[in-house]
C-alpha cells in the first residue's frame, strides 16, 4: 500500500521542491531531474558548485533510453547484474535532459538503488509524471565536502534551518545499508574505443565489474567525466582527520610522544579507529575506538561514527591504515578524500 508519506513527498517534488530521501548507500537530496530550476535549489541548498554533477536515480521499471543517448552492450550488462543497487552508470546525456544535472557536462550519470522507501518514492513520482519519466537527480544530503548521512537524523542535523523554513521535507526510512556512495562506473566512451572505466570504487568492487565486464575497468584517466565526489578533498568530518603510521609499533610511538608533550584533557584527546585496541598500551588522551576488520562492516559503520565523533569534542581523529585489496578500495578512497581537506593542518 502506498503510503501518504510516499505520495506527499512526490508531490513535492513535482512542484519543484527538494526531498531528502533514503538509499541503500547514504541519503539523498532530491530534485526534479528535468527541471533546472529545482536542481537549481539542491546546489545552493548545498553550497555545493553548478559545475559538479549529480546522479539521476530511476525505479526499476523506468526507461532508461529516455535519459542517455544510447546505452552500450557493457552497459546493459552491467544493468543486467547490479541493479537495482549501488551502481552509478555514467552515459551521453539526451539532448532534452538539462545540462544543469551534469554540471553543464555532455554525460550524465544514472542508477536505480535498492532501498525500497527510494524504490517507492522513484515509482511514485515518475506515476504522477504527465510523460511518465520521472527521474531524481540527488547527491548526498549534507553540506558540500561534509560526510553522507546514513539515517534521517543526519539529515535533519544539518539542514535543521532550511527544513524549519520549509525549504527541504525530509522522507523517513530504514538506515542506509551500504554506507558509502555508489561505485561509479564510465561507459560513456566504449562507442569511441575506451574501455569501461571506474572513476569511483564503491560496494561494487572493481574485481565484480571485471567478473561481468570480461576484463577488469581501466584506471581515471585525464579525459574522463568529472563525477560525484571525485574532488581531492570530501567526505570530510568537522573534526581533522589524519592516517596513523602503518605499524603498531609506530603508533604506540606517536602516542607516547603525545602523552609526553600534550598532557591530558578531554579537549586533547583524540580518537583513533584501530582494528585491535588491546594491541596498544592504555592511555589518557586516546580513546581507541575498535573497527570491523571486514570492508563491508567498516564502511556501513564509518560515516555514523565520524558523525558521533563530531559530537565529543575530540582534538583530531586518527586511523589506523586499512589492508590495500580491492574489497577496500572504496573505504580507503573516501577516507584519503577525508583526510586530504585537512592536509597541512
Amino acid at each position: 500500500m502506498l503510503t501518504q508519506s510516499i505520495k506527499a513527498a512526490a508531490e513535492r517534488l513535482n512542484q519543484g521542491e527538494l526531498v531528502a530521501f533514503p538509499t541503500e548507500t547514504v541519503f539523498g537530496l532530491g530534485a526534479d531531474a528535468e527541471s533546472a530550476d529545482a536542481i537549481a535549489k539542491i546546489y545552493h541548498i548545498k553550497g555545493r558548485p553548478n559545475n559538479h554533477p549529480v546522479i539521476v536515480h530511476l525505479a526499476p521499471d523506468a526507461d532508461v533510453s529516455y535519459w542517455v543517448k544510447s546505452i552500450p552492450y557493457e552497459a546493459e550488462r552491467l544493468i543486467e547484474v547490479f541493479w537495482p543497487g549501488p551502481l552509478t552508470l555514467i552515459l551521453q546525456r539526451a539532448d532534452h535532459i538539462p545540462a544543469a544535472v551534469s554540471g553543464g557536462q555532455s554525460t550524465l550519470g544514472v542508477r536505480c538503488p535498492s532501498h525500497p522507501t527510494a524504490q517507492a518514492l522513484l515509482s511514485e513520482f515518475a506515476r504522477q509524471r504527465a510523460n511518465g519519466q520521472g527521474g531524481v537527480a540527488a547527491p548526498s544530503a549534507n553540506k558540500f565536502g561534509q560526510v553522507s548521512p546514513t539515517q534521517s537524523q543526519h539529515v535533519v542535523a544539518e539542514f535543521f534551518d532550511e527544513i524549519q523554513k520549509d525549504q527541504l521535507w525530509v522522507l523517513d526510512g530504514d538506515d542506509s545499508e551500504v554506507g558509502i556512495e555508489s561505485t561509479i562506473v564510465d561507459v560513456s566512451r566504449v562507442a569511441e574505443g575506451v574501455p569501461v572505466t571506474l572513476l569511483r570504487p564503491g560496494h561494487i568492487s572493481r574485481r565484480q565489474l571485471a567478473e561481468v565486464l570480461g576484463y577488469e575497468p581501466r584506471t581515471k584517466d585525464k579525459n574522463a567525466p568529472q563525477v560525484s565526489g571525485s574532488l581531492k578533498a570530501h567526505y570530510a568530518p568537522k573534526t581533522l582527520l589524519q592516517w596513523l603510521p602503518r605499524e603498531n609499533s609506530a603508533i604506540t610511538q606517536l602516542i607516547e610522544k603525545r602523552e609526553s608533550t600534550d598532557g591530558s584533557g578531554a579537549s586533547q584527546k583524540w580518537a583513533v579507529l584501530v582494528f585491535e585496541p588491546d594491541s596498544f598500551p592504555k592511555s589518557e588522551i586516546v580513546d581507541f575506538i575498535q573497527m570491523p576488520t571486514e570492508a563491508t562492516a567498516y564502511a556501513k559503520r564509518l560515516y555514523r561514527l565520524l558523525r558521533e565523533l563530531d559530537q565529543q569534542s575530540y582534538a583530531r581523529i586518527a586511523v589506523q591504515p586499512l589492508p590495500v585489496d580491492d574489497s577496500w578500495e572504496a573505504v580507503n578512497d573516501r577516507l584519503q578524500r577525508a583526510a586530504a581537506a585537512f592536509e597541512g593542518e
